[in-house]
Order: C-alpha cells, then structure tokens, then sequence
C-alpha cells in the first residue's frame, strides 16, 4: 500500500502543471499583445513619422464596420483562402501519399513538385491572367498553388518517415499492403500532414495580396492596394490586423484538429 501510494504521488504534480500550462500560455499571450501595442504607441508617438497609432487605426476599423466595407472585403477575401487552400490540401495530401509510398509515383512527381517549389506564386500571376482571365479563377488558382506545394511536401515527407519497424512487424503479422497503409502509414504520417496544411495555410494567406492584384473590386488585399494610393496608412493596418486574426483563428482550428487526431503523441 505504502509503495502504491509513493508511486502516485508524482502523478499530481504532473497533472497540476500540465492543467496550468493553458493559463500559462493564455497569460503570456495577453501580455505579448499588451507589450505590443504599447511599442507601437510609442513609435507612433515620438517614432516613425506617418505612423497612425492604435486608436486611430480602432477608429478607422470602426468606420469600415458601421458602413460594411469591412465585414464586405473580409467575407471575399475568406471565400478565396478557403476555396484555393481547401482544393491545394485536397490534392496535395493524395499526391503526397503517391509519392511516399509508390517508388513510380515519386519518380514521376518529385521533379515537378520541387521545381515548382522554387517559382513564387506570384511569380504565376501574369499566366495565370493571360490562360485563366481577370475573374475569380486566377486569384483562387494563384492561392491554390501555394497551399498545394507547401502541403504536398510535408505529406510525401511524413509517409517517408514512418518507422521501418512498424511497417515491418505489420507485415511479418501477416497484413496487406492495404491494411499496412491505413492502419500504419497513415496515422504515423498524420502529425505531418497537419502541420503541412499550417503551413499551406499561412502561405494561402500570405499569397492573398498579391492574388487581389488580378483586377479585384473587393477584399481585403484589394482595400489596402487602393489605401496604398492615397498613403491611407490606418486602412492599410486595419486589413494587416484582418488579415492577421483570421489567419490566426484558422491556424487555432487547425491545431486544435491536430491535438484530437494525434493524442497519443508525447507532447512537452
């Protein structure tokens, strides 16, 4: 009994700091944006020139939600991210698998994977303009590209990294190929294909700008272009602040996906 309760006793700190991490983390996140804001303040203050501060930059937000103009561009500019990074992550992840597991595939695949890799896609606007138009097509395909090419990546790496071991002892097991692959690899490479499509996500939106070039009358990218012209610089950090929450809040969803599909890692 004494060495049964002496072995349980180490479990209750354990559970108590992993409980307190949250909070933690929740804290030092609201003191990041505190210290934040209180440097932008001071830059805007006694700093850089030109530089609206964070009241200013509430008040303008302010102005573009009362008239819709905010609500408006956030809404199109979501409707593109979401349409270019949903079909990039639906293609990349089989075409990952293909590579990963078919020698064949991979031989096929990989030179063009990694030498689309090396070309920005913005580097693709101009043909994407002259095969696909002015339309809604080029901004989506523009998109599209960076979040296939950042996800296929980490989903063909993932597949090759499962355990030799485990595919091995499957086999001497006596599974199939099939069995093999939905049972070990794909559980095994899952944790890459998440942080695969964080990626994707980040380089969606990051591509978001320059695919509102591409003769767009909303969104948040065609907004700060316009506020560009007349050195509006309070609208052009309401749309970097848009843009940056939304990005956050779709990357929290994304990771909270990838924390339920892969409890059985060991997390520090």
């Amino acid at each position: 009994m004494t060495q049964l309760t002496t072995l349980g006793k180490p479990a209750a700190p354990a559970a108590r700091r992993a409980a307190g991490r949250p909070r933690r983390t929740l804290v030092l996140n609201l003191v990041a944006v505190v210290l934040g804001l209180l440097v932008w303040t001071l830059l805007a203050t006694i700093g850089v020139q030109g530089l609206p501060t964070p009241m200013e930059v509430a008040a303008k937000a302010g102005e573009l939600v009362a008239d819709g103009t905010l609500l408006q561009d956030a809404l199109a500019s979501l409707r593109r991210v979401l349409l270019g990074f949903l079909m990039g992550t639906l293609l990349a992840i089989p075409v990952g698998f293909l590579m990963g597991w078919y020698a064949t595939a991979r031989g096929l695949l990989e030179p063009y994977v990694q030498f689309f890799r090396t070309i920005p896609p913005l580097a693709i606007i101009p043909l994407a303009i002259v095969l696909l138009g002015i339309g809604e097509v080029p901004k989506v395909f523009v998109i599209f590209l960076a979040a296939f090419l950042s996800s296929v990546v980490s989903t063909f790496q993932g597949v090759v990294d499962v355990d030799k071991t485990l595919i091995n002892a499957a086999r001497v097991l006596g599974a199939s190929d099939r069995t093999i692959f939905l049972k070990v690899v794909v559980p095994a490479s899952t944790p890459f294909i998440l942080v695969g499509m964080r990626v994707g996500l980040g380089s969606a939106w990051g591509t978001l700008v320059a695919a509102e070039l591409i003769a767009a009358q909303e969104g948040l990218g065609y907004r700060m272009q316009q506020a560009q012209l007349y050195y509006d610089l309070s609208t052009i950090f309401v749309g970097l602040i848009a843009i940056g929450v939304l990005g956050l809040l779709m990357d929290r969803l994304l990771l909270l996906a990838e924390r339920r599909l892969t409890d059985w890692q060991e997390r520090r």
